[in-house]
């Protein structure tokens, strides 16, 4: 039986109803941890460490989608809410249009500056020789370029996760990044560990899944179908796009922070432990993207609900949805922190079980990382919460105040606690930002009437 938005939401329909789209994500997490894999184990810990330095970048750029998306969904499912699907067609038209014409153009800035952002990511490492560098910089910028082609397609991927759901089609949506996601693995292992094509083939596969993701969703809502939603003619509408954009920019700025603070865990980790720090905390990174991917795909996958019921103004099922959502934040998170840290040997021995130094780095740390768990999921529903009511500057400003908790405590704690502060950098910033979340949430409770 479909789902609708204006259904009231047990416990059951209400997962029922977010579950497609957190597979989604999960299969979205995916590309970078199939690459990492084949690479890490079929060509080398140069290449790995090389797709790990590059990788958050190529996330920046493809974090515009996004925004576009979640910014887009709180105006379209609002609109829908309010009873106007004409509207609601129109913006998610011009929304996809705008999508595509932005991706194209950071594409082609993004691979002219390659070489440029490769140096700067490979400018702390100093154990390497000479000629080893120089193999680092190159690995990085083959990958980079090869990725940034199909940043079109990997953008409109992102911004199709949450309309797929507003359209009242998350089980479609789901089928499409499962397709994309079986394709990345199939090719991985097609061009790396038969054709041996190296970082290359892996970046091909990626490229070609993300194609698959982004291209099949065109298709779709251009004919018509019997979903919510449909593309076809549109106006540039200037002001609503600026909202879209300041509405969605906690979720670009959530993406951002994350692929920064990549950015500055690499650079720490380089200068303590060299090379294997940073294939280290790849392999974190790929367990930590699917772990915080449930808790993307369900605040995704909530947000119409929020939205249609604000629109609707009915508070009665706004408070039923923020409820649950609460529990399940606060039961996932100590599901997820027991299971993280049980797994820990085994994703170590997944990826690095051919260097046991970097095994029991690997291991160790996500250890004291899977903590982190616990409390992550309340900020990341926190942020989404606000975007779906519509209030872009609060849910900016959560984001915005949770990548500078993460900057400033990746910085400071290793000066007194080395690489041990480095791991435990990431709890002390999501305690604080738990603290900002949840004070946000008790001070709009009344405005908003969802508690």
């Amino acid at each position: 039986m479909r789902i609708q938005l204006s259904d009231h939401f047990t416990y059951n329909r209400l997962y029922r109803f977010v579950f497609p789209t957190i597979v989604m994500m999960v299969f979205t997490s995916i590309y970078g941890i199939v690459d990492g894999l084949f690479v890490s184990n079929y060509v080398g810990k140069l290449p790995f460490s090389a797709l790990n330095l590059i990788y958050p970048l190529i996330m920046i750029l493809g974090s515009v989608g996004f925004m576009l998306g979640t910014g887009g969904n709180a105006v379209v499912s609002k609109s829908l809410g309010e009873g106007d699907r004409e509207k609601a067609n129109r913006i998610f038209s011009m929304l996809v249009y705008v999508t595509i014409g932005i991706g194209i153009a950071l594409a082609l800035i993004g691979i002219l500056l390659a070489p440029i952002a490769a140096e700067l990511l490979c400018a702390s490492e100093k154990d390497l020789s000479t000629q080893e560098k120089a193999e680092l910089i190159e690995y990085c910028i083959l990958y980079g370029r090869i990725i940034l082609a199909a940043l079109p397609a990997f953008m409109l991927q992102n911004a199709f996760q949450g309309f797929f759901v507003t359209s009242e089609k998350p089980r479609l949506g789901l089928f499409v990044i499962v397709l994309a996601g079986l394709t990345n693995i199939f090719l991985d292992w097609l061009f790396v560990a038969v054709f041996q094509w190296g970082l290359a083939g892996a970046a091909i596969a990626t490229a070609i899944s993300q194609c698959v993701g982004g291209v099949i969703p065109v298709f779709y809502f251009a004919r018509k179908n019997d979903s919510l939603l449909q593309l076809g003619k549109t106006v540039f509408d200037g002001k609503t796009l600026l909202a879209v954009c300041i509405n969605g920019s906690s979720e670009l700025l959530s993406n951002i922070s994350a692929s920064i603070v990549t950015i500055l865990y690499n650079a720490q980790l380089m200068k303590y432990e060299g090379i294997n720090g940073v294939s280290a905390y790849g392999i974190i990174m790929y367990a930590s993207f699917t772990f915080a991917a449930i808790y993307i795909g369900y605040a995704i996958g909530s947000a119409p609900i929020v939205g249609f019921n604000y629109g609707a103004q009915n508070h009665v099922e706004m408070k039923n949805v923020f409820k649950k959502s609460m529990v399940s934040m606060l039961a996932g998170g100590v599901l997820m922190a027991t299971l993280a840290f049980a797994l820990s040997n085994t994703l170590a021995q997944i990826f690095v079980s051919y260097d046991q130094a970097l095994f029991d780095l690997t291991a160790h740390g996500f250890r004291i990382y899977a903590i982190s768990f616990l409390i992550c999921g309340i900020n990341i529903f926190a942020s989404s919460f606000f975007t779906a009511l519509g209030n872009g500057l609060i849910s900016a400003l959560i984001s915005m105040l949770r990548v500078g908790f993460q900057i400033v405590t990746v910085l400071i704690l290793p000066i007194f606690f080395q690489v041990e502060g480095i791991w435990f950098s990431i709890i002390v910033a999501e305690i604080l930002s738990c603290l900002v979340s949840v004070g946000f949430l008790i001070i709009y409770r009344k405005r908003y009437h969802y508690a």
